[in-house]
């Protein structure tokens, strides 16, 4: 099987795939530590953190992450993009020990070191998985394309007007 080359857009967006969510994750931690402890049984102090800097820019980084992770997973297999995810680990444990102050195990470590050796195992297959030419195989070998919109418009046009046949022959049958 021939490895097709990802383009210099497509490594950028897997970059952003492990780095918006170390970041945004570390960004919450960072905001709830300023705030006292928050309970679901109060709401609204669940609503007012949102709104404070650290934790708005927080989301706005996963809100990335999530972009770039669906971006990712249309054109590369979930087995290939979900390990540049785990890559966050050691993103997440370097910005907790030097920005957020966290102290970290050595078993830790070690774990953060395994990950990144299975993500290097990773990284050397292909993005994507060669597909058979019949189509999906998960669906019964039959494509599982999604309708035209212009398909789904003559389609609600068709139902429309058999719902209006129906109407007209129960008004003209006697009660």
């Amino acid at each position: 099987m021939a490895h097709a080359k990802l383009l210099p857009r497509q490594y950028m967006i897997l970059g952003l795939v492990a780095v918006c969510a170390p970041l945004g994750d570390s960004c919450l931690s960072r905001g709830m530590t300023s705030l006292p402890a928050i309970s679901l049984s109060h709401p609204a102090t669940l609503i007012a953190a949102v709104f404070t800097p650290w934790i708005a820019f927080g989301i706005a980084l996963l809100i990335a992450f999530f972009a770039s992770y669906l971006t990712a997973l249309s054109w590369a297999d979930l087995t290939f993009v979900l390990p540049a995810t785990a890559f966050g680990n050691v993103i997440v444990a370097l910005l907790s020990r030097f920005w957020l102050h966290e102290p970290i195990s050595l078993e830790r470590w070690a774990g953060i070191v395994l990950i990144t050796l299975g993500v290097s195992f990773v990284a050397q297959g292909p993005s994507l998985t060669e597909r058979p030419a019949n189509g999906n195989p998960a669906v019964g070998g039959k494509s599982a394309e999604i309708p035209a919109l212009e398909d789904l418009t003559s389609r609600q046009a068709e139902l429309a007007e058999w719902a209006e046949h129906d109407a007209a022959i129960e008004e003209e049958q006697p009660r």
